[in-house]
């Protein structure tokens, strides 16, 4: 006969527990730690994460317990100990106190003891416990031993002799980031963390591991040494490389952004950060920041065609620019990660100049079924809870880092995936299926998925589709497998906020990005673009503002902004203005102005004011930024349609991913992830089939009808026959990435 539950009011998958005499319910199968933190009870600990599978290897969670009136012989770890009905927990008396002060003076009988020296000083766990736990004085009167440092890489510094071997690290490629690529070395006292082979580490999350461990023995290697934690403001802002709208904390000195650090929001990234989001600050210093007014006076790029001007005379010249082109004559293209703000009054621009050629979709190449970006079927957090997700066009590992983390745990669950892609990309998670085909058959091929009777089921088209000659197709395909099959839509927005700009009716009521630059305009406003890489056409791109009158809003005064601008005017980047942006769930965050704007710069929001004031414009009569929130409100418009892309003509098809960190201008100029492993830099990747006759690692050239690319060859198996993928975001590869066809030059 079973005993009768403490508390028989409880639901029948909770026990009553007493902790430190507070009474309260718990989870049955959970751990003492888990119900402690849940009622706000401080035990210490190093190696349990909420995140992480439990390792028990620290032993600092030590507490004390009695069941059934019964004490145990010794102390237990809370980390490891699951609740019992009417079970007594004691994590500050006599016996708890002794084993958890035990564990601390172990643990720093190795360590080095250089806190005031060492980068991690500060916001160091294993600091703030010693001085709680620990001794006032040393009995261990040996050696201490000492530990080679491992190469990690550009992004994580090492200093091993400090690790406590929690196994945090270790966890966190394993079973996060999915690459296994830490892990123990040698038993006992010889016991090192690493990776084995000596290389640098690889995944994209890495810098997770540096928010993991307790100690200084994996730290951020680029803001090493820059400052002392006390020294920081911390301001709440989101990730701009992806859609996804990562939460996190810039920390800024003295108006300096020096490190950024995730912030916790579990329906977004839960409490992790990619790496492009953790590290792209280092971007916003680069050399050709814009932070002066230039107006053009030579007809080149350098730096000696353009003089610096004040605000107004600047102002002045860009008003008469737009008032010469009003109406047709005039095209707008917009980044797709500008500000709702900043989109807001963008589209009241063209109002007022009375253009209908207004876009955000600059780098989508088929627009032909009008399509816009629109928030995911399901909650981004839902997706780990499918029972079937199928992958559509997309390298989601590096288009979207922590949505590929969510499908991982979804994987770990139980749930089937399917891919559907040109590219065999390297996933960290197990397939039920995959087909790879070319772009031209990637609608024909999901239509063949068989998800089964799975009841939730998420269907992912990403920016390989989304932005290739074959997108109308393919996109229709999938809303018709998701009408088919019950199962929820989530297209990937081309762009950090593609979803806000699109609600706000920055489009074109005319024509679409592609078409105001196959069919010149007399002025063009460029706003937050880089034109050299960021249009899916560059060839025709450049041509077509070359030939025109350009104002660019720009953060970065680059060769190829020179080269079309006839007016810079420099606005800040998200880490530096007060903003809103809407993430691929449709939800609306805000972030917080950082970092100081550089010389002369303003928001881009002020400046649109001031332009649309001087030109006496409809709604630009707000005086401050909750003026402008106050008006903001969806606005829906009716989408000029685009034409079809010809697809026509002989050749290899070609498949084109974004670089991962070449997404936009900010992460081009990030060196530390430049030199980061994953940065393969320009090449053509072919298959062993399409590539007879040619030599691995030699050059290639390859011919379009946009032009010629002489690159590196990769042969793989893994690309699709008849198919030629290469990667967009490089100079290099531009002639490529809008062709729907190339041709290998053989001779």
């Amino acid at each position: 006969m079973s005993a009768q539950p403490v508390n028989p009011n409880l639901p029948p998958d909770h026990v009553t527990v007493f902790i430190d005499g507070v009474e309260m319910a718990a989870p049955k199968g959970s751990m003492i730690i888990q119900a402690a933190d849940k009622a706000g009870i401080p035990i210490p600990r190093f190696c349990y994460h909420e995140k992480l599978p439990i390792a028990a290897n620290c032993r600092m969670c030590m507490v004390d317990t009695e069941v059934g009136g019964r004490a145990a012989p010794k102390p237990s770890p809370a980390c490891a100990t699951p609740v019992m009905d009417g079970m007594k927990i004691f994590t500050r008396n006599d016996k708890a106190l002794k084993a958890q002060r035990n564990v601390m003076e172990f643990l720093l009988i190795n360590h080095p003891l250089d806190c005031p020296v060492c980068d991690q000083g500060g916001e160091c766990e294993l600091q703030d416990l010693s001085l709680g736990y620990g001794r006032s004085v040393n009995r261990f009167v040996e050696r201490k031993r000492t530990v080679a440092d491992e190469d990690l890489g550009p992004l994580v510094a090492s200093e091993m002799t400090r690790c406590i071997h929690c196994t945090r690290c270790i966890r966190v490629t394993a079973e996060i980031a999915g690459s296994y690529e830490l892990g123990g070395m040698y038993r006992g006292e010889n016991l090192q963390i690493g990776t084995y082979d000596g290389k640098p580490l690889t995944t994209e999350l890495s810098g997770n591991v540096i928010d993991v461990c307790p100690v200084g023995a994996l730290t951020n290697k680029v803001f090493r040494f820059k400052a002392r934690p006390w020294e920081l403001t911390a301001r709440p802002s989101l990730g701009y490389h992806d859609a996804l709208g990562s939460n996190l904390f810039h920390h800024v000195r003295r108006g300096d952004l020096l490190r950024s650090v995730p912030r916790d929001n579990e329906a977004v990234n839960e409490c992790w950060l990619s790496d492009r989001d953790r590290y792209a600050h280092e971007g916003l210093s680069a050399a050709d920041r814009a932070s002066v007014p230039l107006i053009r006076v030579g007809q080149g790029d350098s730096r000696e065609d353009f003089r610096e001007a004040g605000w107004e005379e600047a102002l002045a010249l860009a008003s008469q620019i737009l008032r010469d082109n009003a109406g047709d004559g005039l095209g707008m293209l917009v980044h797709p990660a500008a500000s709702n703000e900043e989109g807001a009054l963008l589209a009241r621009l063209a109002a007022g100049l009375n253009s209908g050629n207004l876009d955000h979709r600059i780098g989508q190449l088929d627009l032909s079924d009008g399509a816009v970006a629109e928030a995911f079927g399901m909650p981004v957090a839902e997706i780990e809870q499918a029972d079937a997700i199928v992958i559509v066009g997309s390298n989601v590992r590096h288009e979207v880092p922590l949505l590929h983390q969510r499908i991982r745990k979804a994987f770990k669950r139980g749930a089937r995936i399917h891919v559907v892609n040109p590219v065999d990309f390297e996933f960290t998670f197990g397939l039920a299926s995959k087909a790879i085909v070319p772009p031209s058959q990637l609608a024909a091929a999901l239509a063949g998925v068989e998800v089964g009777d799975s009841g939730n089921v998420a269907v992912i088209v990403g920016g390989v589709a989304e932005n290739g000659p074959h997108a109308a197709a393919i996109r229709s395909a999938a809303a018709a497998f998701c009408t088919a099959k019950n199962a929820k839509l989530c297209r990937i927005p081309q762009g950090a906020n593609a979803v806000g700009l699109s609600r706000l009716g920055v489009l074109p009521t005319a024509r679409d990005a592609q078409a105001m630059l196959r069919e010149p305009r007399q002025a063009y406003v460029l706003y937050g673009i880089e034109p050299g890489l960021d249009f899916a056409d560059q060839q025709v791109a450049m041509q077509a503002l070359g030939k025109a009158q350009v104002v660019a809003f720009s953060q970065f005064a680059c060769t190829s902004t020179r080269a079309v601008a006839d007016v810079i005017l420099p606005i800040g980047a998200l880490p530096e203005i007060d903003a809103t942006l809407t993430n691929l769930g449709g939800i609306e965050q805000q972030a917080q102005a950082a970092s100081k704007l550089p010389g002369a710069a303003h928001s881009g929001w002020r400046v649109l004011r001031a332009l649309g004031g001087d030109m006496q414009l409809a709604g630009f009569e707000f005086t401050d930024l909750a003026g402008l929130r106050a008006g903001l409100a969806p606005h829906a418009v009716q989408v000029a349609r685009g034409a079809a892309v010809d697809v026509a003509g002989a050749g290899l098809e070609v498949a084109a991913s974004q670089a991962i960190y070449r997404s936009d201008a900010v992460i081009r100029r990030c060196g530390a992830l430049q030199a980061q492993a994953l940065t393969k830099g320009a090449r053509v990747v072919l298959n062993p089939a399409d590539a007879a006759g040619l030599a691995e690692g030699g050059m290639v050239k390859l011919r379009t009808a946009a032009g010629t690319a002489v690159l590196p060859l990769v042969i793989d198996a893994g690309v699709a026959a008849g198919c030629a993928w290469v990667e967009s975001g490089y100079g290099a590869t531009a002639p490529l990435v809008a062709a729907a066809k190339l041709e290998v030059v053989r001779a």
